[in-house]
């Protein structure tokens, strides 16, 4: 019987344990799926030491993206910044190939990041994010990648994601006329900026708590770069206050506490790098294109993502969280 074609295979967890073992040097692993996802993420433990081993989905990452998530990964590791970063087998690559039933899937295995997801830093805290993030910028900021990855621009964040959730909204005219008139209000604001006097770089683009760990001494670890591309590097801090707002929405803490953990934080970025008024004055109008892409990301992978949550209720209830957004921080 002819094999039936698959559009998204899981690797058995037995099977990749062998491999890594063998391509690696390890012995004594256990090997479990941790996250079924846009791409897939494997726990691997020995008695010694933990790893991440993640597999990408066929369409999600061309192998161009992921060597570039890779190059820019370690060159953080070179310069000493805290990251999760990719290990080098026996053979020396750090990209393993997988012919599965859809096809070529691609595998590297990083670092254990110690500790753990703390979803309210407290002000110490805050200042290691402002002060990683800055040291971070200064590397990603002057390096070039020979593979590159997206760049966040008005049509990768805008224009692109509108025309492709258009269908989405049939039965929301209301609120895709929203955010259509949103988005030429986030482009007309961007054009009263001189866009080339502010820092621009590679930025992680999905700095919430969820993606660093802190340990029992306050060492941080910042992991899963997926997003990582080209933008204006306040993007970084724009990423964190969506954090604050959504613990400020949900009334985890107040609207003036998460104000003021974001003013620590910009503070202690500021010790280590200059960012510049104008630069803070655009981070509400960046998080419009952060929400919109959101949902382009969610629309591109629906399919094999099974994102299940993308529904027309989730919609109208994110379009209303985007109107508070606008409410608190944004002057049009």
């Amino acid at each position: 019987m002819k094999t039936f074609p698959a559009q998204y295979s899981t690797l058995a967890a037995s099977a990749l344990k062998e491999h890594i073992e063998e391509v690696y040097g390890f012995r004594g692993l256990t090997c479990r799926l941790l996250v079924h996802n846009v791409s897939d993420t494997y726990i691997l433990e020995s008695e010694q030491a933990k790893y991440i081993f993640k597999v990408y989905r066929k369409d999600y990452r061309t192998l161009n993206e992921i060597k570039g998530e890779v190059e820019l990964l370690n060159i953080l590791k070179d310069n000493s910044i805290p990251v999760s970063y990719p290990l080098t087998d026996l053979a020396g690559k750090q990209i393993q190939y997988f012919k599965a039933i859809e096809g070529m899937r691609y595998g590297v295995l990083f670092t254990f990041a110690t500790g753990k997801v703390v979803l309210n830093p407290d002000d110490e805290q805050l200042k290691i994010i402002g002060r990683t993030m800055a040291l971070m910028h200064h590397a990603t900021s002057t390096c070039k990648l020979k593979h590159e990855r997206i760049i966040y621009d008005i049509y990768s964040t805008v224009r692109g994601p509108l025309k492709l959730i258009r269908s989405r909204f049939e039965d929301l005219s209301q609120e895709y006329t929203y955010l259509q008139d949103l988005g030429a209000k986030v482009v007309a604001k961007l054009d009263e900026y001189d866009l080339t006097r502010f820092s621009y770089g590679y930025c992680h683009y999905d700095l919430l708590p969820k993606n660093f760990h802190f340990d029992d001494d306050n060492n941080i670890t910042i992991f899963d770069f997926d997003w990582a591309g080209k933008a204006l590097l306040v993007n970084d801090v724009m990423t964190f206050m969506v954090q604050l707002f959504f613990m400020a929405r949900h009334q985890m803490i107040t609207k003036e506490e998460a104000d003021h953990k974001l003013k620590i934080l910009i503070e202690a970025y500021r010790e280590n790098r200059s960012l510049s008024d104008p630069e803070i004055e655009l981070i509400p109008y960046l998080g419009i294109m952060y929400w919109i892409h959101a949902f382009g990301f969610y629309e591109a992978n629906y399919d094999d993502f099974a994102i299940t949550f993308f529904t027309p209720r989730f919609i109208k209830e994110r379009v209303e969280l985007i109107k508070v957004w606008v409410e608190w921080y944004c002057k049009f």
